[in-house]
């Protein structure tokens, strides 16, 4: 859909569509929806990163618990997301070797006991030896760096979700 049919969705539709392009939080789609109209695909996501920048550490800490544990029980049981079970499976999360799953999960613990959110990155644009090695050097960072670290890799998935379903056609003339 190209910009202008985003700007006429009613807001259910609006959320609907594009409620999970910030992992499992429709609150952000929601409140977006009210600064249409967007003269672009760019514009409209910099609505949502001024949203995501503009909560309070808390509001970003609960963004980031949303997102589930990279090759962790949600894909194991397949009640991950359908953007985050296609995201994993590009990277090669759900084809890890049981030494690797081993790793993985207790990197996984370990990280959440430190920082109180799961690890985040943008699998999309990561490869399984990628992510494993984030996963080990991040869990040594100071929590408001990794919180921050974090929220970009959250933008970034947005980024391309949003590519994924708004045409990044010419602007729309308003």
């Amino acid at each position: 859909m190209d910009i202008a049919a985003v700007n006429a969705l009613p807001y259910e539709d609006f959320v609907d569509i594009l409620g999970n392009v910030v992992e499992k939080c429709p609150i952000v789609a929601a409140a977006v929806w009210s600064r249409r109209p967007f003269v672009s695909l760019t514009a409209l996501e910099a609505r949502i990163n001024d949203f995501i920048d503009a909560l309070p550490e808390s509001g970003k800490e609960g963004i980031l618990r949303c997102h589930p544990d990279l090759a962790g029980r949600d894909l194991q049981s397949g009640t991950l997301t359908r953007e985050s079970c296609e995201e994993q499976a590009r990277a090669g999360m759900d084809a890890l070797n049981s030494a690797e799953a081993s790793r993985v999960a207790w990197l996984n613990e370990e990280y959440k006991k430190r920082f109180g959110f799961p690890f985040v990155i943008c699998a999309r644009m990561n490869d399984k030896a990628d992510i494993l090695r984030q996963l080990s050097e991040r869990n040594q960072n100071e929590r408001a760096v990794e919180r921050a670290r974090g929220i970009e890799e959250v933008k970034k998935i947005c980024h391309l979700r949003l590519q994924g379903l708004v045409l990044t056609d010419a602007p729309n003339k308003l």
